[in-house]
């Protein structure tokens, strides 16, 4: 089985990547790529764009990698209540090639912040337009006050009854 999973932020030092990693990690005999959205960078989308420009090959790449998956892993950052600019933009790309972005593959969703909401805003986002896009959501998880539950020197959650969600998370992608 291969797992793609990647944080849907751009941050250098986003804890939704440490944790889409880690998730990813966890599903029993998976081999998976971690992606950094930061490969994908394009102009900020319009129809006036996408005139001129058609279709960035960067947008083409995301998708076949969406594609070629077996299963998919995002962990969404949340700015101001929604998704972040980077994603959003990757996204709105990608939509252009195919509506069904995700292709029908069963993913986890997933939500951490360094605060107690856990990024839920933008996680209920996600999970509510994921039948737009394709996406199988097999099950979503937000990770509240992240550094308080995750340590980062072992790069293992700590809190137990988290820990337990996220592999019965992760266990139903098979």
């Amino acid at each position: 089985m291969k797992v793609l999973a990647f944080a849907a932020s751009s941050s250098s030092k986003s804890i939704n990547k440490v944790l889409a990693n880690y998730a990813a990690s966890l599903v029993d005999g998976a081999e998976f790529e971690l992606l950094d959205i930061n490969d994908y960078e394009m102009p900020i989308y319009s129809q006036d764009r996408e005139e001129e420009l058609g279709q960035p090959q960067a947008a083409k790449d995301f998708f076949q990698k969406l594609g070629d998956a077996d299963a998919i892993i995002i962990s969404f950052a949340e700015h101001n209540g929604t998704y972040t600019a980077a994603y959003k933009n990757l996204f709105d790309w990608t939509s252009r090639i195919d509506m069904k972005v995700f292709q029908g593959k069963p993913v986890v969703y997933l939500a951490a912040s360094p605060g107690p909401g856990g990024a839920q805003s933008v996680l209920a986002a996600a999970v509510n337009s994921a039948q737009f896009f394709a996406a199988d959501v097999r099950a979503s998880l937000s990770i509240p006050s992240f550094y308080d539950n995750f340590d980062m020197e072992s790069q293992k959650l700590t809190n137990a009854e988290l820990e337990a969600s996220l592999r019965e998370a992760v266990a139903k992608l098979k």
